[in-house]
């Protein structure tokens, strides 16, 4: 029926050429993973020498022999201002907690005598006791100098003609 083929060996050609096809695959996929290998060393090592400048930039910094000779800083109780982020639950929980600090301070016995002494008092145990420069001496006009003005008299040794 049909022809038969013409070329006899034409199977043999296209395994070779799939042999030759499968081996630069492999030879590409050889360089390529030798390329991943050398860029993950080269990355682990920069990784290590960052790792080691930190390092010796912490042990400049290092505090701690000094930490025996310096005072004892207690940490405040309360953050501050600037770290104190006032969302709902914070808010909430600031409500109570000022809430009964209130009910307190209005059923304590000092407050219900005299409300202004009691707060008076209160703030001169919690203030911090100022301390107050003396004042420079100021004359009458403000503090401006006046300018002195020199008289024509004698002020001084001058020669006489005569």
């Amino acid at each position: 029926m049909g022809k038969p083929s013409s070329r006899p060996n034409s199977s043999s050609k296209s395994d070779k050429r799939r042999a030759e096809k499968e081996r630069r695959v492999v030879q590409f996929y050889a360089k390529v993973g030798d390329t991943v290998a050398s860029l993950t060393a080269k990355k682990d090592i920069t990784k290590k020498k960052k790792l080691r400048s930190r390092q010796r930039k912490l042990k400049a910094y290092d505090f701690a022999a000094l930490s025996e000779f310096l005072p004892e800083l207690q940490a405040p109780k309360q953050p501050t201002a600037a770290d104190f982020k006032l969302n709902c639950k914070s808010r909430q929980k600031l409500i109570l907690r000022e809430g009964k600090q209130l009910s307190a301070v209005q059923s304590h016995p000092a407050f219900q005598a005299d409300p202004l002494a009691a707060i008076h008092q209160h703030l001169q145990n919690t203030q911090p006791v100022s301390e107050e420069k003396p004042k420079k001496k100021t004359s009458k006009n403000g503090g401006k100098k006046k300018k002195s003005k020199k008289s024509k008299g004698s002020s001084g040794p001058q020669s006489m003609d005569m």
